[in-house]
């Protein structure tokens, strides 16, 4: 087995788990399905939900603490990375308007700090401001002030010093946010499902990722929702239940499906849809979130994660590597039995999402993500995660802090092509401002769609307009497969 790197060994206190607690094979039962074979219902224990803070009166103070914990994952006691020793961390849920008040204490061997995905709020001083270092051992206050007029939906928060996200995230720092509606929308019951991937070896400690998982972008042996390996949920027929998805995942993409069961959904990421719209299947690249309503059908239905195609890394590097996965994976079973409820209220319309298709543009630009060898991999806030080996720029540069890549004029609207030169996707997240997207692949899309991480396909473009309103200030757009972000794949932006 390759040794573990500093990084890893630190961020996991150097401790690992009794490899008889932990046996490699035994987190594999049920989850993995052969496309070619005959499904069968995953076994596990009870869905168990984050713990949920919520805001009293306008304001949700939280002290938040990053630390190696033992913690439960897959019904093992591991050694991962914890906010609160939950994986996840706590569910935070606030009102437009509200003051999130984040007190965060760093109690990892690395430098980190906390980004809260999504959120249209300040990027600067103690808001959503990528460029604080919170130093091992050291405390950061972070305070959003979120808009009246915030969208409501799914976000979360994760850490995002460059050169670490993608271990922290790995090792099992993420959580929910949730935006509350104004006007409810009618649901028997609401889940939280964070789901996210992980490897585990054989003494129960998370390896480092090699250069190829690195290139790629690493996906885990296990795909966990909160933590669990195929949990079970139960409902009635008729019964109605709200769906609050994030991909927590650093690399995976997720083609979900719940075959047998009536699926509604309101949006993706912070867009809202005018009316909810009923789909058979959700894909969501990593960071992306939905907003999925489930009406229950008597019997035993799946949520499986099906196979989706990312692209391949040769000509990057020596051989073929695809990025196709082979097997599908069940993720959770979701049993609806007993008797039928009543008919739940109709889903009310929501009001007509921003429209920047008739806007006046005052900018365009393109943005072109690519992939290779070489490049500055000096592993430190300038350059990526070392090695030497990979360079994953936008247009031909690697993220470097003390550098204004895009300066837009506040209050504006912009016109961006997103074009990906690469053989792999690559999901782009814009912080603070939400992107509508207006063209993909020289198709102009019909309905609006707002999402604040857009996938490029290898090798094609899409065309996206953004309004730079309501803040000002310093931020950061990115590679949401968050080993490529690490390796450079990152911009600076500037609205003044």
């Amino acid at each position: 087995m390759p040794a573990l790197s500093r990084r890893s060994a630190l961020i996991l206190g150097g401790v690992g788990i009794a490899a008889t607690a932990v046996g490699g094979t035994g987190f594999f039962v049920n989850q993995r399905l052969s496309s070619g074979t005959s499904p069968t219902t995953p076994s596990g224990s009870d869905l168990i939900e984050p713990a949920e803070i919520r805001s009293v009166s306008g304001a949700l103070a939280v002290d938040l603490e990053s630390s190696p914990q033992q913690v439960t994952i897959a019904g093992r006691d591991v050694r991962a990375l914890s906010y609160n020793g939950g994986v996840p961390g706590p569910t935070l849920r606030v009102r437009a308007g509200d003051t999130l008040s984040v007190s965060l204490r760093n109690g990892l061997a690395d430098p980190s700090n906390l980004h809260v995905h999504g959120l249209h709020v300040s990027p600067e001083n103690n808001g959503d401001n990528m460029f604080v270092t919170v130093a091992a051992g050291d405390s950061f206050d972070y305070q959003y002030e979120l808009p009246v007029n915030h969208p409501p939906g799914v976000y979360w928060y994760h850490p995002h010093h460059h050169g670490f996200v993608a271990d922290q995230v790995f090792g099992g720092l993420y959580g929910a946010i949730i935006v509350e509606d104004p006007d409810p929308i009618p649901a028997s019951r609401e889940r939280v499902l964070v789901i996210s991937d992980i490897t585990l070896d054989s003494t129960g400690t998370i390896p480092s990722g090699t250069s190829m998982e690195k290139m790629s972008g690493r996906e885990g042996d296990l795909v966990l929702v909160n933590g669990q390996l195929t949990p079970s949920m139960t409902a009635r027929p008729g019964e109605r239940e709200r769906w609050r998805i994030v991909n927590a995942c650093v690399s995976r993409y997720l083609r979900l499906r719940l075959d047998g069961q009536q699926l509604s959904l309101l949006g993706i990421d912070s867009g809202r849809f005018e009316a909810a719209q009923e789909v058979n299947e959700v894909v969501l690249a990593p960071g992306n979130r939905a907003d999925l309503l489930v009406t229950g059908t008597a019997g035993t239905s799946v949520l499986r994660a099906h196979t989706y195609d990312r692209g391949r890394s040769g000509g990057m590097m020596m051989g073929r590597e695809s990025f196709t996965a082979a097997d599908v994976i069940a993720l959770a079973s979701f049993i609806v039995a007993g008797d039928d409820v009543a008919t739940v209220a109709a889903i009310p319309g929501q009001p007509v999402p921003r429209d920047l298709r008739t806007a006046t543009v005052t900018a365009r630009r393109e943005l072109i993500f690519a992939m290779g060898m070489g490049g500055n991999m000096s592993g430190d806030m300038n350059g990526g995660m070392g090695g030497g080996m990979m360079s994953a720029t936008i247009n031909g540069q690697v993220f470097d802090a003390t550098r204004v890549d895009t300066t837009v004029q506040f209050d504006s609207v912009e016109e961006w092509l997103l074009t990906n030169t690469s053989p792999l996707d690559h999901p782009v997240h814009l912080h603070v401002w939400p992107m509508q997207i207006i063209e993909q692949s020289g198709q102009p899309v019909k309905n609006i769609m707002w999402q604040d991480v857009v996938n490029i396909p290898a090798r094609s473009t899409v065309r996206v307009r953004i309004a730079f309103d309501d803040f000002s200030g310093r931020t950061v757009y990115h590679c949401h497969i968050l080993d490529h972000e690490d390796s450079g794949m990152m911009g600076v932006v500037t609205a003044n």
